[in-house]
């Protein structure tokens, strides 16, 4: 019999994610994501100035802040065919990697780990065999068996207390959790440990940004950090050396505690290697512009359709027609007037709110396409555009990871396996090893051009009468973002955001072509419908907006029960 499970919300912060599945035989046999609230910034932009944009669209999310400030000021910099000196383009793209490194760090172990981890069963776990297992894997020093004694400890005060505090919503002993009480264990100690090295990552933007949610140092034409080495209020060697210091810890834990835990995990559920794929056409934006004018980068973009690495395009440059021309915007499913598919330019933003329709309009949030297709973004469609691409540091971090699952696994894992909810994992802890390097790379090239006596950290730009069209992309931890503005006789006469999660989780089109969210759960299979835990973890393995609490529906629509989850 088929039984309807309604999950709402799933959200992280900000944003409400709903998703629908039909479940029958054990398995989802067809789903419905749907965003439950309405944003309207880019309408409250209009006839404003288009060097305050920034400042608004951060205010999207209250954690992907400095992604849209970046996309924002890129987007009218293009509009205005304005380059930005070199030392502006180096600062920014440490922000965006230590903002990565921050976003990656937390997702894995705060915002999913759990979907796989069983916190109850590592009380049963023995500390010694932990240290050993750990020590097997990584030369980390944190794996002695003294300090999972003391997590051991510190989890059994909560459960005595009755208090498991963030330990108290899971799934705990649900049939579709396997790892060993020893795996358990030393993924709770190194939850706990990486809430210090996020915090490490996310000091870096706040010292370069000025603060952090909300960074404050970006312009139109560049930055405003003032560099200055016989000044302690700039950007001095001091502060340059003590982020450097920073990047050196940050990359420590990567590299000895997350890329292994990944690799472990995934080995354990090989099985969730089947699970998950849903739309393999992947779009990427280059990130980490490497000149003035963003025709260089240290990671590549592209797209890949159907799966298929060989067929790879790139995306070359901040003015790449081939990515300009191609991006559209479907609202045949959204709660928006009309029923049209346009290009980001020519849109509008009209909120037009019915009841929920399974074959109507049932999502705040439109269907992006990429010359029609439905296409996968986030870390996965990166790495894999990349790899595609020949770019040597992601094939070597790829290498290792796929080498290191194998070898837990006890059997060849190649790179098909990524296209997956597991390989999402992978592909995010790749990411993470690659942007630690790049960071490094781009530290150096900032110190070596400013020993070069360039102090320029501004260009500043001037509008024109009449009508530019300009939009600015970037490779987000979700994914790949664009904003789109149309600035009219220097003010803003449109402006759109086609961000990650609008790609990932957008409805279907007016083709009724599922969006990536809804394309990834069929065939997930369901173990207990009263504890849909899998339909998490592939919903969470994109990294999307979730919350405490579902509701379970009858098929004629009925609450059943109410489960609280993390």
């Amino acid at each position: 019999m088929s039984k309807r499970i309604t999950v709402d919300p799933i959200t992280r912060i900000e944003g409400h994610l709903r998703i629908d599945v039909e479940v029958d035989g054990g398995s989802v046999k067809n789903s419905w994501s749907s965003g439950q609230m309405f944003r309207g910034i880019e309408i409250m932009l209009k006839g404003r100035d288009p060097r305050d944009a920034w400042l608004f669209t951060q205010r999207f999310c209250g954690v992907c802040t400095t992604v849209h400030a970046i996309a924002s000021v890129r987007a009218v910099e293009n509009a205005l065919k304005l380059e930005i000196p070199l030392n502006a383009q180096l600062i920014r793209n440490i922000i965006m990697a230590a903002h990565g490194l921050h976003d990656h760090i937390v997702h894995f172990y705060h915002l999913s780990a759990l979907d796989w981890v069983d916190v109850v069963s590592a009380l049963s776990a023995d500390p010694a065999k932990t240290s050993a297992l750990a020590e097997s894997l990584s030369a980390w020093p944190r794996n002695s068996r003294r300090e999972m004694e003391a997590v051991k400890a510190k989890l059994a005060a909560f459960v005595e207390r009755g208090q498991l505090g963030i330990f108290a919503n899971g799934y705990w002993g649900h049939p579709a959790m396997k790892l060993p009480p020893e795996v358990n264990l030393l993924a709770v100690a190194h939850y706990l440990q990486a809430l210090e090295y996020q915090q490490k990552a996310n000091k870096i933007v706040a010292l370069l940004g000025g603060k952090t949610p909300n960074i404050q140092n970006l312009a139109v034409g560049g930055v405003a950090n003032a560099i200055n080495f016989d000044n302690q209020a700039t950007l001095n060697m001091e502060k340059l050396f003590m982020i450097k210091d920073i990047l050196d810890d940050v990359q420590t834990f990567v590299e000895q505690v997350y890329l292994v835990d990944v690799a472990a995990v995934g080995a354990m559920y090989a099985d969730w290697t089947k699970y998950g794929a849903g739309v393999t056409n992947y779009l990427a934006a280059p990130e980490f512009p490497l000149d003035t004018a963003g025709t260089k980068f240290d990671i590549p973009g592209g797209t890949v359709f159907d799966g298929n690495l060989a067929g790879v395009k790139a995306i070359t440059s901040f003015q790449d027609p081939y990515f300009r021309d191609n991006v559209s915007e479907a609202i045949a499913h959204s709660w928006y007037d009309g029923d049209w598919n346009k290009h980001p330019w020519e849109e509008d933003t009209v909120p037009k709110y019915s009841e929920w329709q399974d074959d109507g309009k049932y999502s705040w949030v439109k269907a992006p396409r990429f010359a029609g297709r439905v296409m996968q973004v986030g870390p996965l469609a990166n790495m894999l555009i990349a790899y595609a691409l020949g770019d040597e540091l992601v094939k070597k971090y790829v290498g290792l990871t796929l080498d290191r699952v194998s070898a837990i696994a006890g059997a060849r894992v190649g790179p098909a396996a990524l296209h997956s909810t597991i390989g999402r994992h992978a592909a995010r802890a790749v990411r993470a090893g690659v942007f630690a390097e790049v960071a490094k790379k781009h530290w150096g090239l900032l110190v070596e051009n400013i020993g070069k006596g360039d102090t320029a950290i501004f260009n500043p730009p001037t509008f024109p009468s009449g009508e530019q069209r300009g939009f600015g992309f970037h490779e987000a931890p979700r994914g790949l973002l664009s904003h789109w503005v149309v600035i009219q006789n220097g003010k803003i006469a449109n402006y759109q955001a086609v961000v990650p999660s609008t790609w990932n989780a957008g409805p279907r089109d007016e083709k009724g072509q599922r969006g990536p969210y809804e394309a990834s759960l069929i065939g997930n299979p369901i173990a207990d419908v009263e504890r849909p835990l899998e339909v998490l973890r592939t919903i969470h393995s994109f990294d999307p907006c979730l919350a405490c609490a579902i509701h379970t529906l009858d098929p004629e629509g009925k609450e059943l029960s109410r489960l609280r989850v993390l």
